[in-house]
C-alpha cells in the first residue's frame, strides 16, 4: 500500500461515556493511519435520537483530545487554535447527512437492488419459528422480493407502511479479512436485510457503508462483533459501485474481542470498562494507549514498555492477532507506573497538579507548600502506579496533623511502642535534619536499644507522622516535613498511646 492512499476512520456513536474497547479501536485505526502516512476521519454516527445526546458528543471530543488521537478530516478540530477541522466530506455527523441517505436509498429501488417490504413483526416472527421447526434458516424469507402491482396495492390499502429491504445476490460471498484470513458465507445464511424503517429513518446498515464509500474509506478496521454483517456491506458496495457512487470494496479488518471477568466480553456496563475512570485515577493517556495496544498486538515477544511512537512506527494491522485478549486492571496499572517513571520530574509534578488541589485534595489551598512539593515529587514519582494516589501520599505534608488510618495504627502501636517512641524523639532530636541518612541512623539506634531492627523500629514513627504504615520514604519525608512538626506528631502520638 502506497503511503497516503490509506482512508481509516473511526465511527463511534455518542451515547454514554466512552469506553476502553471503543478506544481500542480508535487507537488501532489512528495507528495504522499514521504508519502508512494515511488518513484518519472522525466521524459520528449519531442517527439515534432516542440515544445520542451533546453532552456525549462533547465527551467523545475531549476524550480523543486527552488520547491524543488527532485527526484529518472530522466535525469539529482537533486543534481549535488553529481553525483546522471539517474536510471535503462534510458534515461528519450522520444526523446532518440524511438528505444523502434518502437519495441513496431511492437510487437502490430504482435499480431493483432494494425493494419495499411490507411483513408485519407477527408475520415474521410466525415465518422465523416456521423455519426453525423445519430446521431451515430462520433470516428473513424474501416474501415481498417480487411482489406484484396487485399484491403492493392491496398492502397500502390495509394502511401498511413498508421499510426497504435490501436484495442480497444469491451467491456466495467469500472476503480476505485483514487479521483473520479468508471468509466464506453462503447466500442462504446471509439474507434481505432492512436498510430504511418504516418511518423513512435509515438504518445503520445502510448509513454506515454509505459513509464509508462517499468518504473513500479504503480499510474498515473494527470490533469482531460486527463481523457477521461483512458480507451485508460487501454485497451493498458492490451495488453502490454499480450506481457510481462508490469506488471500490474496502478490505475489512476484525480485531479481536476484549475479555472483562469471568472471559465475558468486556461491555459499556463493566466498571472497568469506562474511559472516565481511568482518567479520574490519574492514568496517563500513554500509560493507558501502551496497554491497550497489546490487547492483540505487541510491538516485540520480550518487550511490553514502548512509546506511542515506537508503535506507530512498528504497527501494521497484519500483525494483529485474531484471539480474544483479557483485559488485566494489575497490568494495566502497573505499566502505567512504568511510563509515571519516565517522565522528568518537571512533568511529573506537573501532570500531578489536578490532585493537589480541590476537590482532590483534602488541605486548604493556603496550606499547600511548592517547596516541600517539589522535594517529595522525585521520592513519589517512583512509588505510584497512578496519579491519584499522590494526594494521600503527600497529605502528611499539609494537613495540620496526619489522618490516621485505624489499621496501620494497630498493626504499629504494639506494647512497647511508646519506650521506642520516646527514645526515637530523643534521637532524632539529636540528628542533623538537613541529612536523611543522619535521621535514619536516629531511628536504627533507637531501634536497637530496643532489640529492633529498622523495619520494626521505623513502622511506629511512620505511623506517628504520616498516619499509615505504608508510604514515601521515611527518612526523607522526615527531612522534608521538618523537626519542629516532626516532634511534634511524635508527641501526639505518644499521649494517645
Amino acid at each position: 500500500m502506497a503511503n497516503g492512499s490509506v482512508r481509516v476512520r473511526f465511527c463511534p456513536s455518542p451515547t454514554g461515556n466512552p469506553h476502553v474497547g471503543l478506544v481500542r479501536t480508535a487507537l488501532f485505526n489512528w495507528a495504522y493511519a499514521r504508519h502508512t502516512g494515511g488518513t484518519f476521519v472522525f466521524r459520528i454516527e449519531d442517527t439515534d435520537a432516542a440515544r445520542d445526546s451533546e453532552e456525549s458528543y462533547d465527551q467523545l471530543l475531549d476524550s480523543m483530545r486527552w488520547l491524543g488521537f488527532d485527526w484529518d478530516e472530522g466535525p469539529a478540530a482537533f486543534d481549535s487554535a488553529s481553525g483546522a477541522g471539517g474536510g471535503p466530506h462534510a458534515p461528519y455527523r450522520q444526523s446532518q447527512r440524511m438528505d444523502i441517505y434518502k437519495d441513496v436509498a431511492q437510487k437502490l429501488l430504482d435499480a431493483g437492488r432494494a425493494y419495499h417490504c411490507y411483513c408485519s413483526t407477527p408475520e415474521l416472527d410466525a415465518r422465523r419459528d416456521a423455519a426453525r421447526a423445519a430446521g431451515r434458516p430462520s433470516g428473513y424469507d424474501g416474501h415481498c422480493r417480487d411482489l406484484t402491482a396487485e399484491q403492493t396495492e392491496a398492502y397500502e390499502a390495509e394502511g401498511r407502511t413498508p421499510i426497504v429491504r435490501f436484495r442480497m445476490p444469491d451467491e456466495t460471498i467469500t472476503f480476505t479479512d485483514l487479521v483473520r484470513g479468508e471468509i466464506t458465507y453462503l447466500a442462504e445464511n446471509v439474507p434481505d436485510y432492512g436498510i430504511v424503517r418504516a418511518n423513512g429513518a435509515p438504518l445503520y446498515t445502510l448509513v454506515n457503508p454509505v459513509d464509508d464509500a462517499l468518504m473513500e474509506i479504503t480499510h474498515v478496521l473494527r470490533g469482531e462483533d460486527l463481523l457477521s454483517s461483512t458480507p451485508r456491506q460487501i454485497a451493498l458496495y458492490q451495488a453502490l459501485t454499480e450506481l457510481g457512487i462508490a469506488k471500490e470494496t474496502p478490505a475489512f479488518g476484525h480485531l479481536p474481542y476484549v475479555m472483562g471477568e469471568g472471559n465475558k466480553k468486556l461491555s459499556k456496563r463493566d466498571p472497568e470498562s469506562s474511559l472516565n475512570l481511568y482518567r479520574q485515577r490519574g492514568f496517563l493517556p500513554e500509560g493507558l494507549l501502551n496497554y491497550l495496544s497489546l490487547l492483540g498486538w505487541s510491538l516485540s515477544a520480550d518487550r511490553d514498555i514502548f512509546s506511542i511512537e515506537e508503535m506507530v512506527a512498528a504497527f501494521d494491522i497484519a500483525d494483529v492477532n485474531p484471539n480474544p485478549a483479557r483485559f488485566d486492571l494489575k497490568k494495566c496499572e502497573a505499566i502505567n507506573a512504568d511510563h509515571i517513571r519516565l517522565l522528568d520530574v518537571k512533568e511529573f509534578t506537573e501532570r500531578c497538579a489536578p490532585w493537589l488541589k480541590a476537590p482532590f485534595a483534602p488541605w486548604a489551598p493556603e496550606d499547600f507548600d511548592e517547596a516541600k512539593w517539589q522535594a517529595i515529587a522525585p521520592h513519589a514519582q517512583t512509588r505510584l502506579k497512578v496519579l491519584s494516589e499522590i494526594t494521600d501520599n503527600v497529605d502528611f505534608l499539609f494537613l495540620a496533623e496526619p489522618v490516621f488510618d485505624e489499621a496501620s495504627w494497630t498493626k504499629a502501636m504494639k506494647e512497647g511502642s511508646d519506650a521506642l517512641l520516646r527514645t526515637a524523639r530523643e534521637k532524632l532530636d539529636a540528628a542533623d535534619w538537613t541529612s536523611a541518612e543522619s535521621l535514619k541512623e536516629a531511628v536504627l539506634a533507637a531501634g536497637e536499644e530496643h532489640g529492633l531492627k529498622l523495619g520494626k523500629a521505623q513502622a511506629p514513627v511512620r505511623v506517628a507522622v504520616t498516619g499509615r504504615t505504608i508510604g514515601l520514604p521515611l527518612f526523607e519525608s522526615l527531612e522534608i516535613l521538618g523537626r519542629e512538626r516532626t516532634l511534634a506528631r511524635v508527641d501526639a502520638a505518644l499521649a494517645k498511646l
